[in-house]
């Protein structure tokens, strides 16, 4: 008798091996999924990478660009040059005892001379947040079931339920 209960619970062989491959292949499966998303991850992490580099690369050329234009520029205004090209242009350095002097009415010129601030170029480089992103969850919820408008004057105004 219990030779044959035993029996009766016991699997076929086959079934046996048929539950073990079933087994392997969902591990097969998992193992195979999980290599996909590791995979699509690092392959975006590269690109984003890759996009890095190419944007500082950008920034590197631009600010050798400025620099090169910078001093092109100190190069254009320096004195040397601009006084080449007044010479050129025919103009000569005057005698002091020559010049006339004019009075001009309201100018003081024992006042203070009051110069504008230096140009500073300052890239501010701050984190751009979306205004959703700063919201919390609580402001959502207000936002969403208590409209930030009067209710009474939306009732006046004309709205209907």
């Amino acid at each position: 008798m219990k030779n044959r209960i035993l029996q009766a619970y016991r699997q076929a062989p086959w079934r046996i091996q048929l539950q073990w491959i079933g087994l392997f292949l969902l591990a097969l499966v998992l193992i195979a999924a999980i290599a996909g998303v590791y995979l699509n991850i690092s392959a975006q992490a590269a690109t984003a990478g890759r996009q890095i580099q190419f944007i500082e690369s950008d920034v590197e050329q631009i600010n050798n660009e400025i620099a090169e234009l910078t001093a092109d520029f100190a190069r254009v205004k320096s004195s040397e040059t601009l006084k080449q090209k007044a010479e050129a242009l025919g103009f000569h350095r005057m005698n002091a005892d020559q010049a006339v002097y004019l009075e001009i009415p309201g100018f003081d010129p024992e006042e203070s001379l009051v110069l504008a601030p230096p140009r500073i170029y300052i890239i501010a480089e701050s984190p751009v947040l979306r205004p959703s992103y700063r919201a919390s969850l609580w402001d959502w919820f207000q936002d969403q079931i208590w409209p930030s408008g009067n209710i009474e004057s939306e009732w006046e105004g004309g709205l209907q339920p």
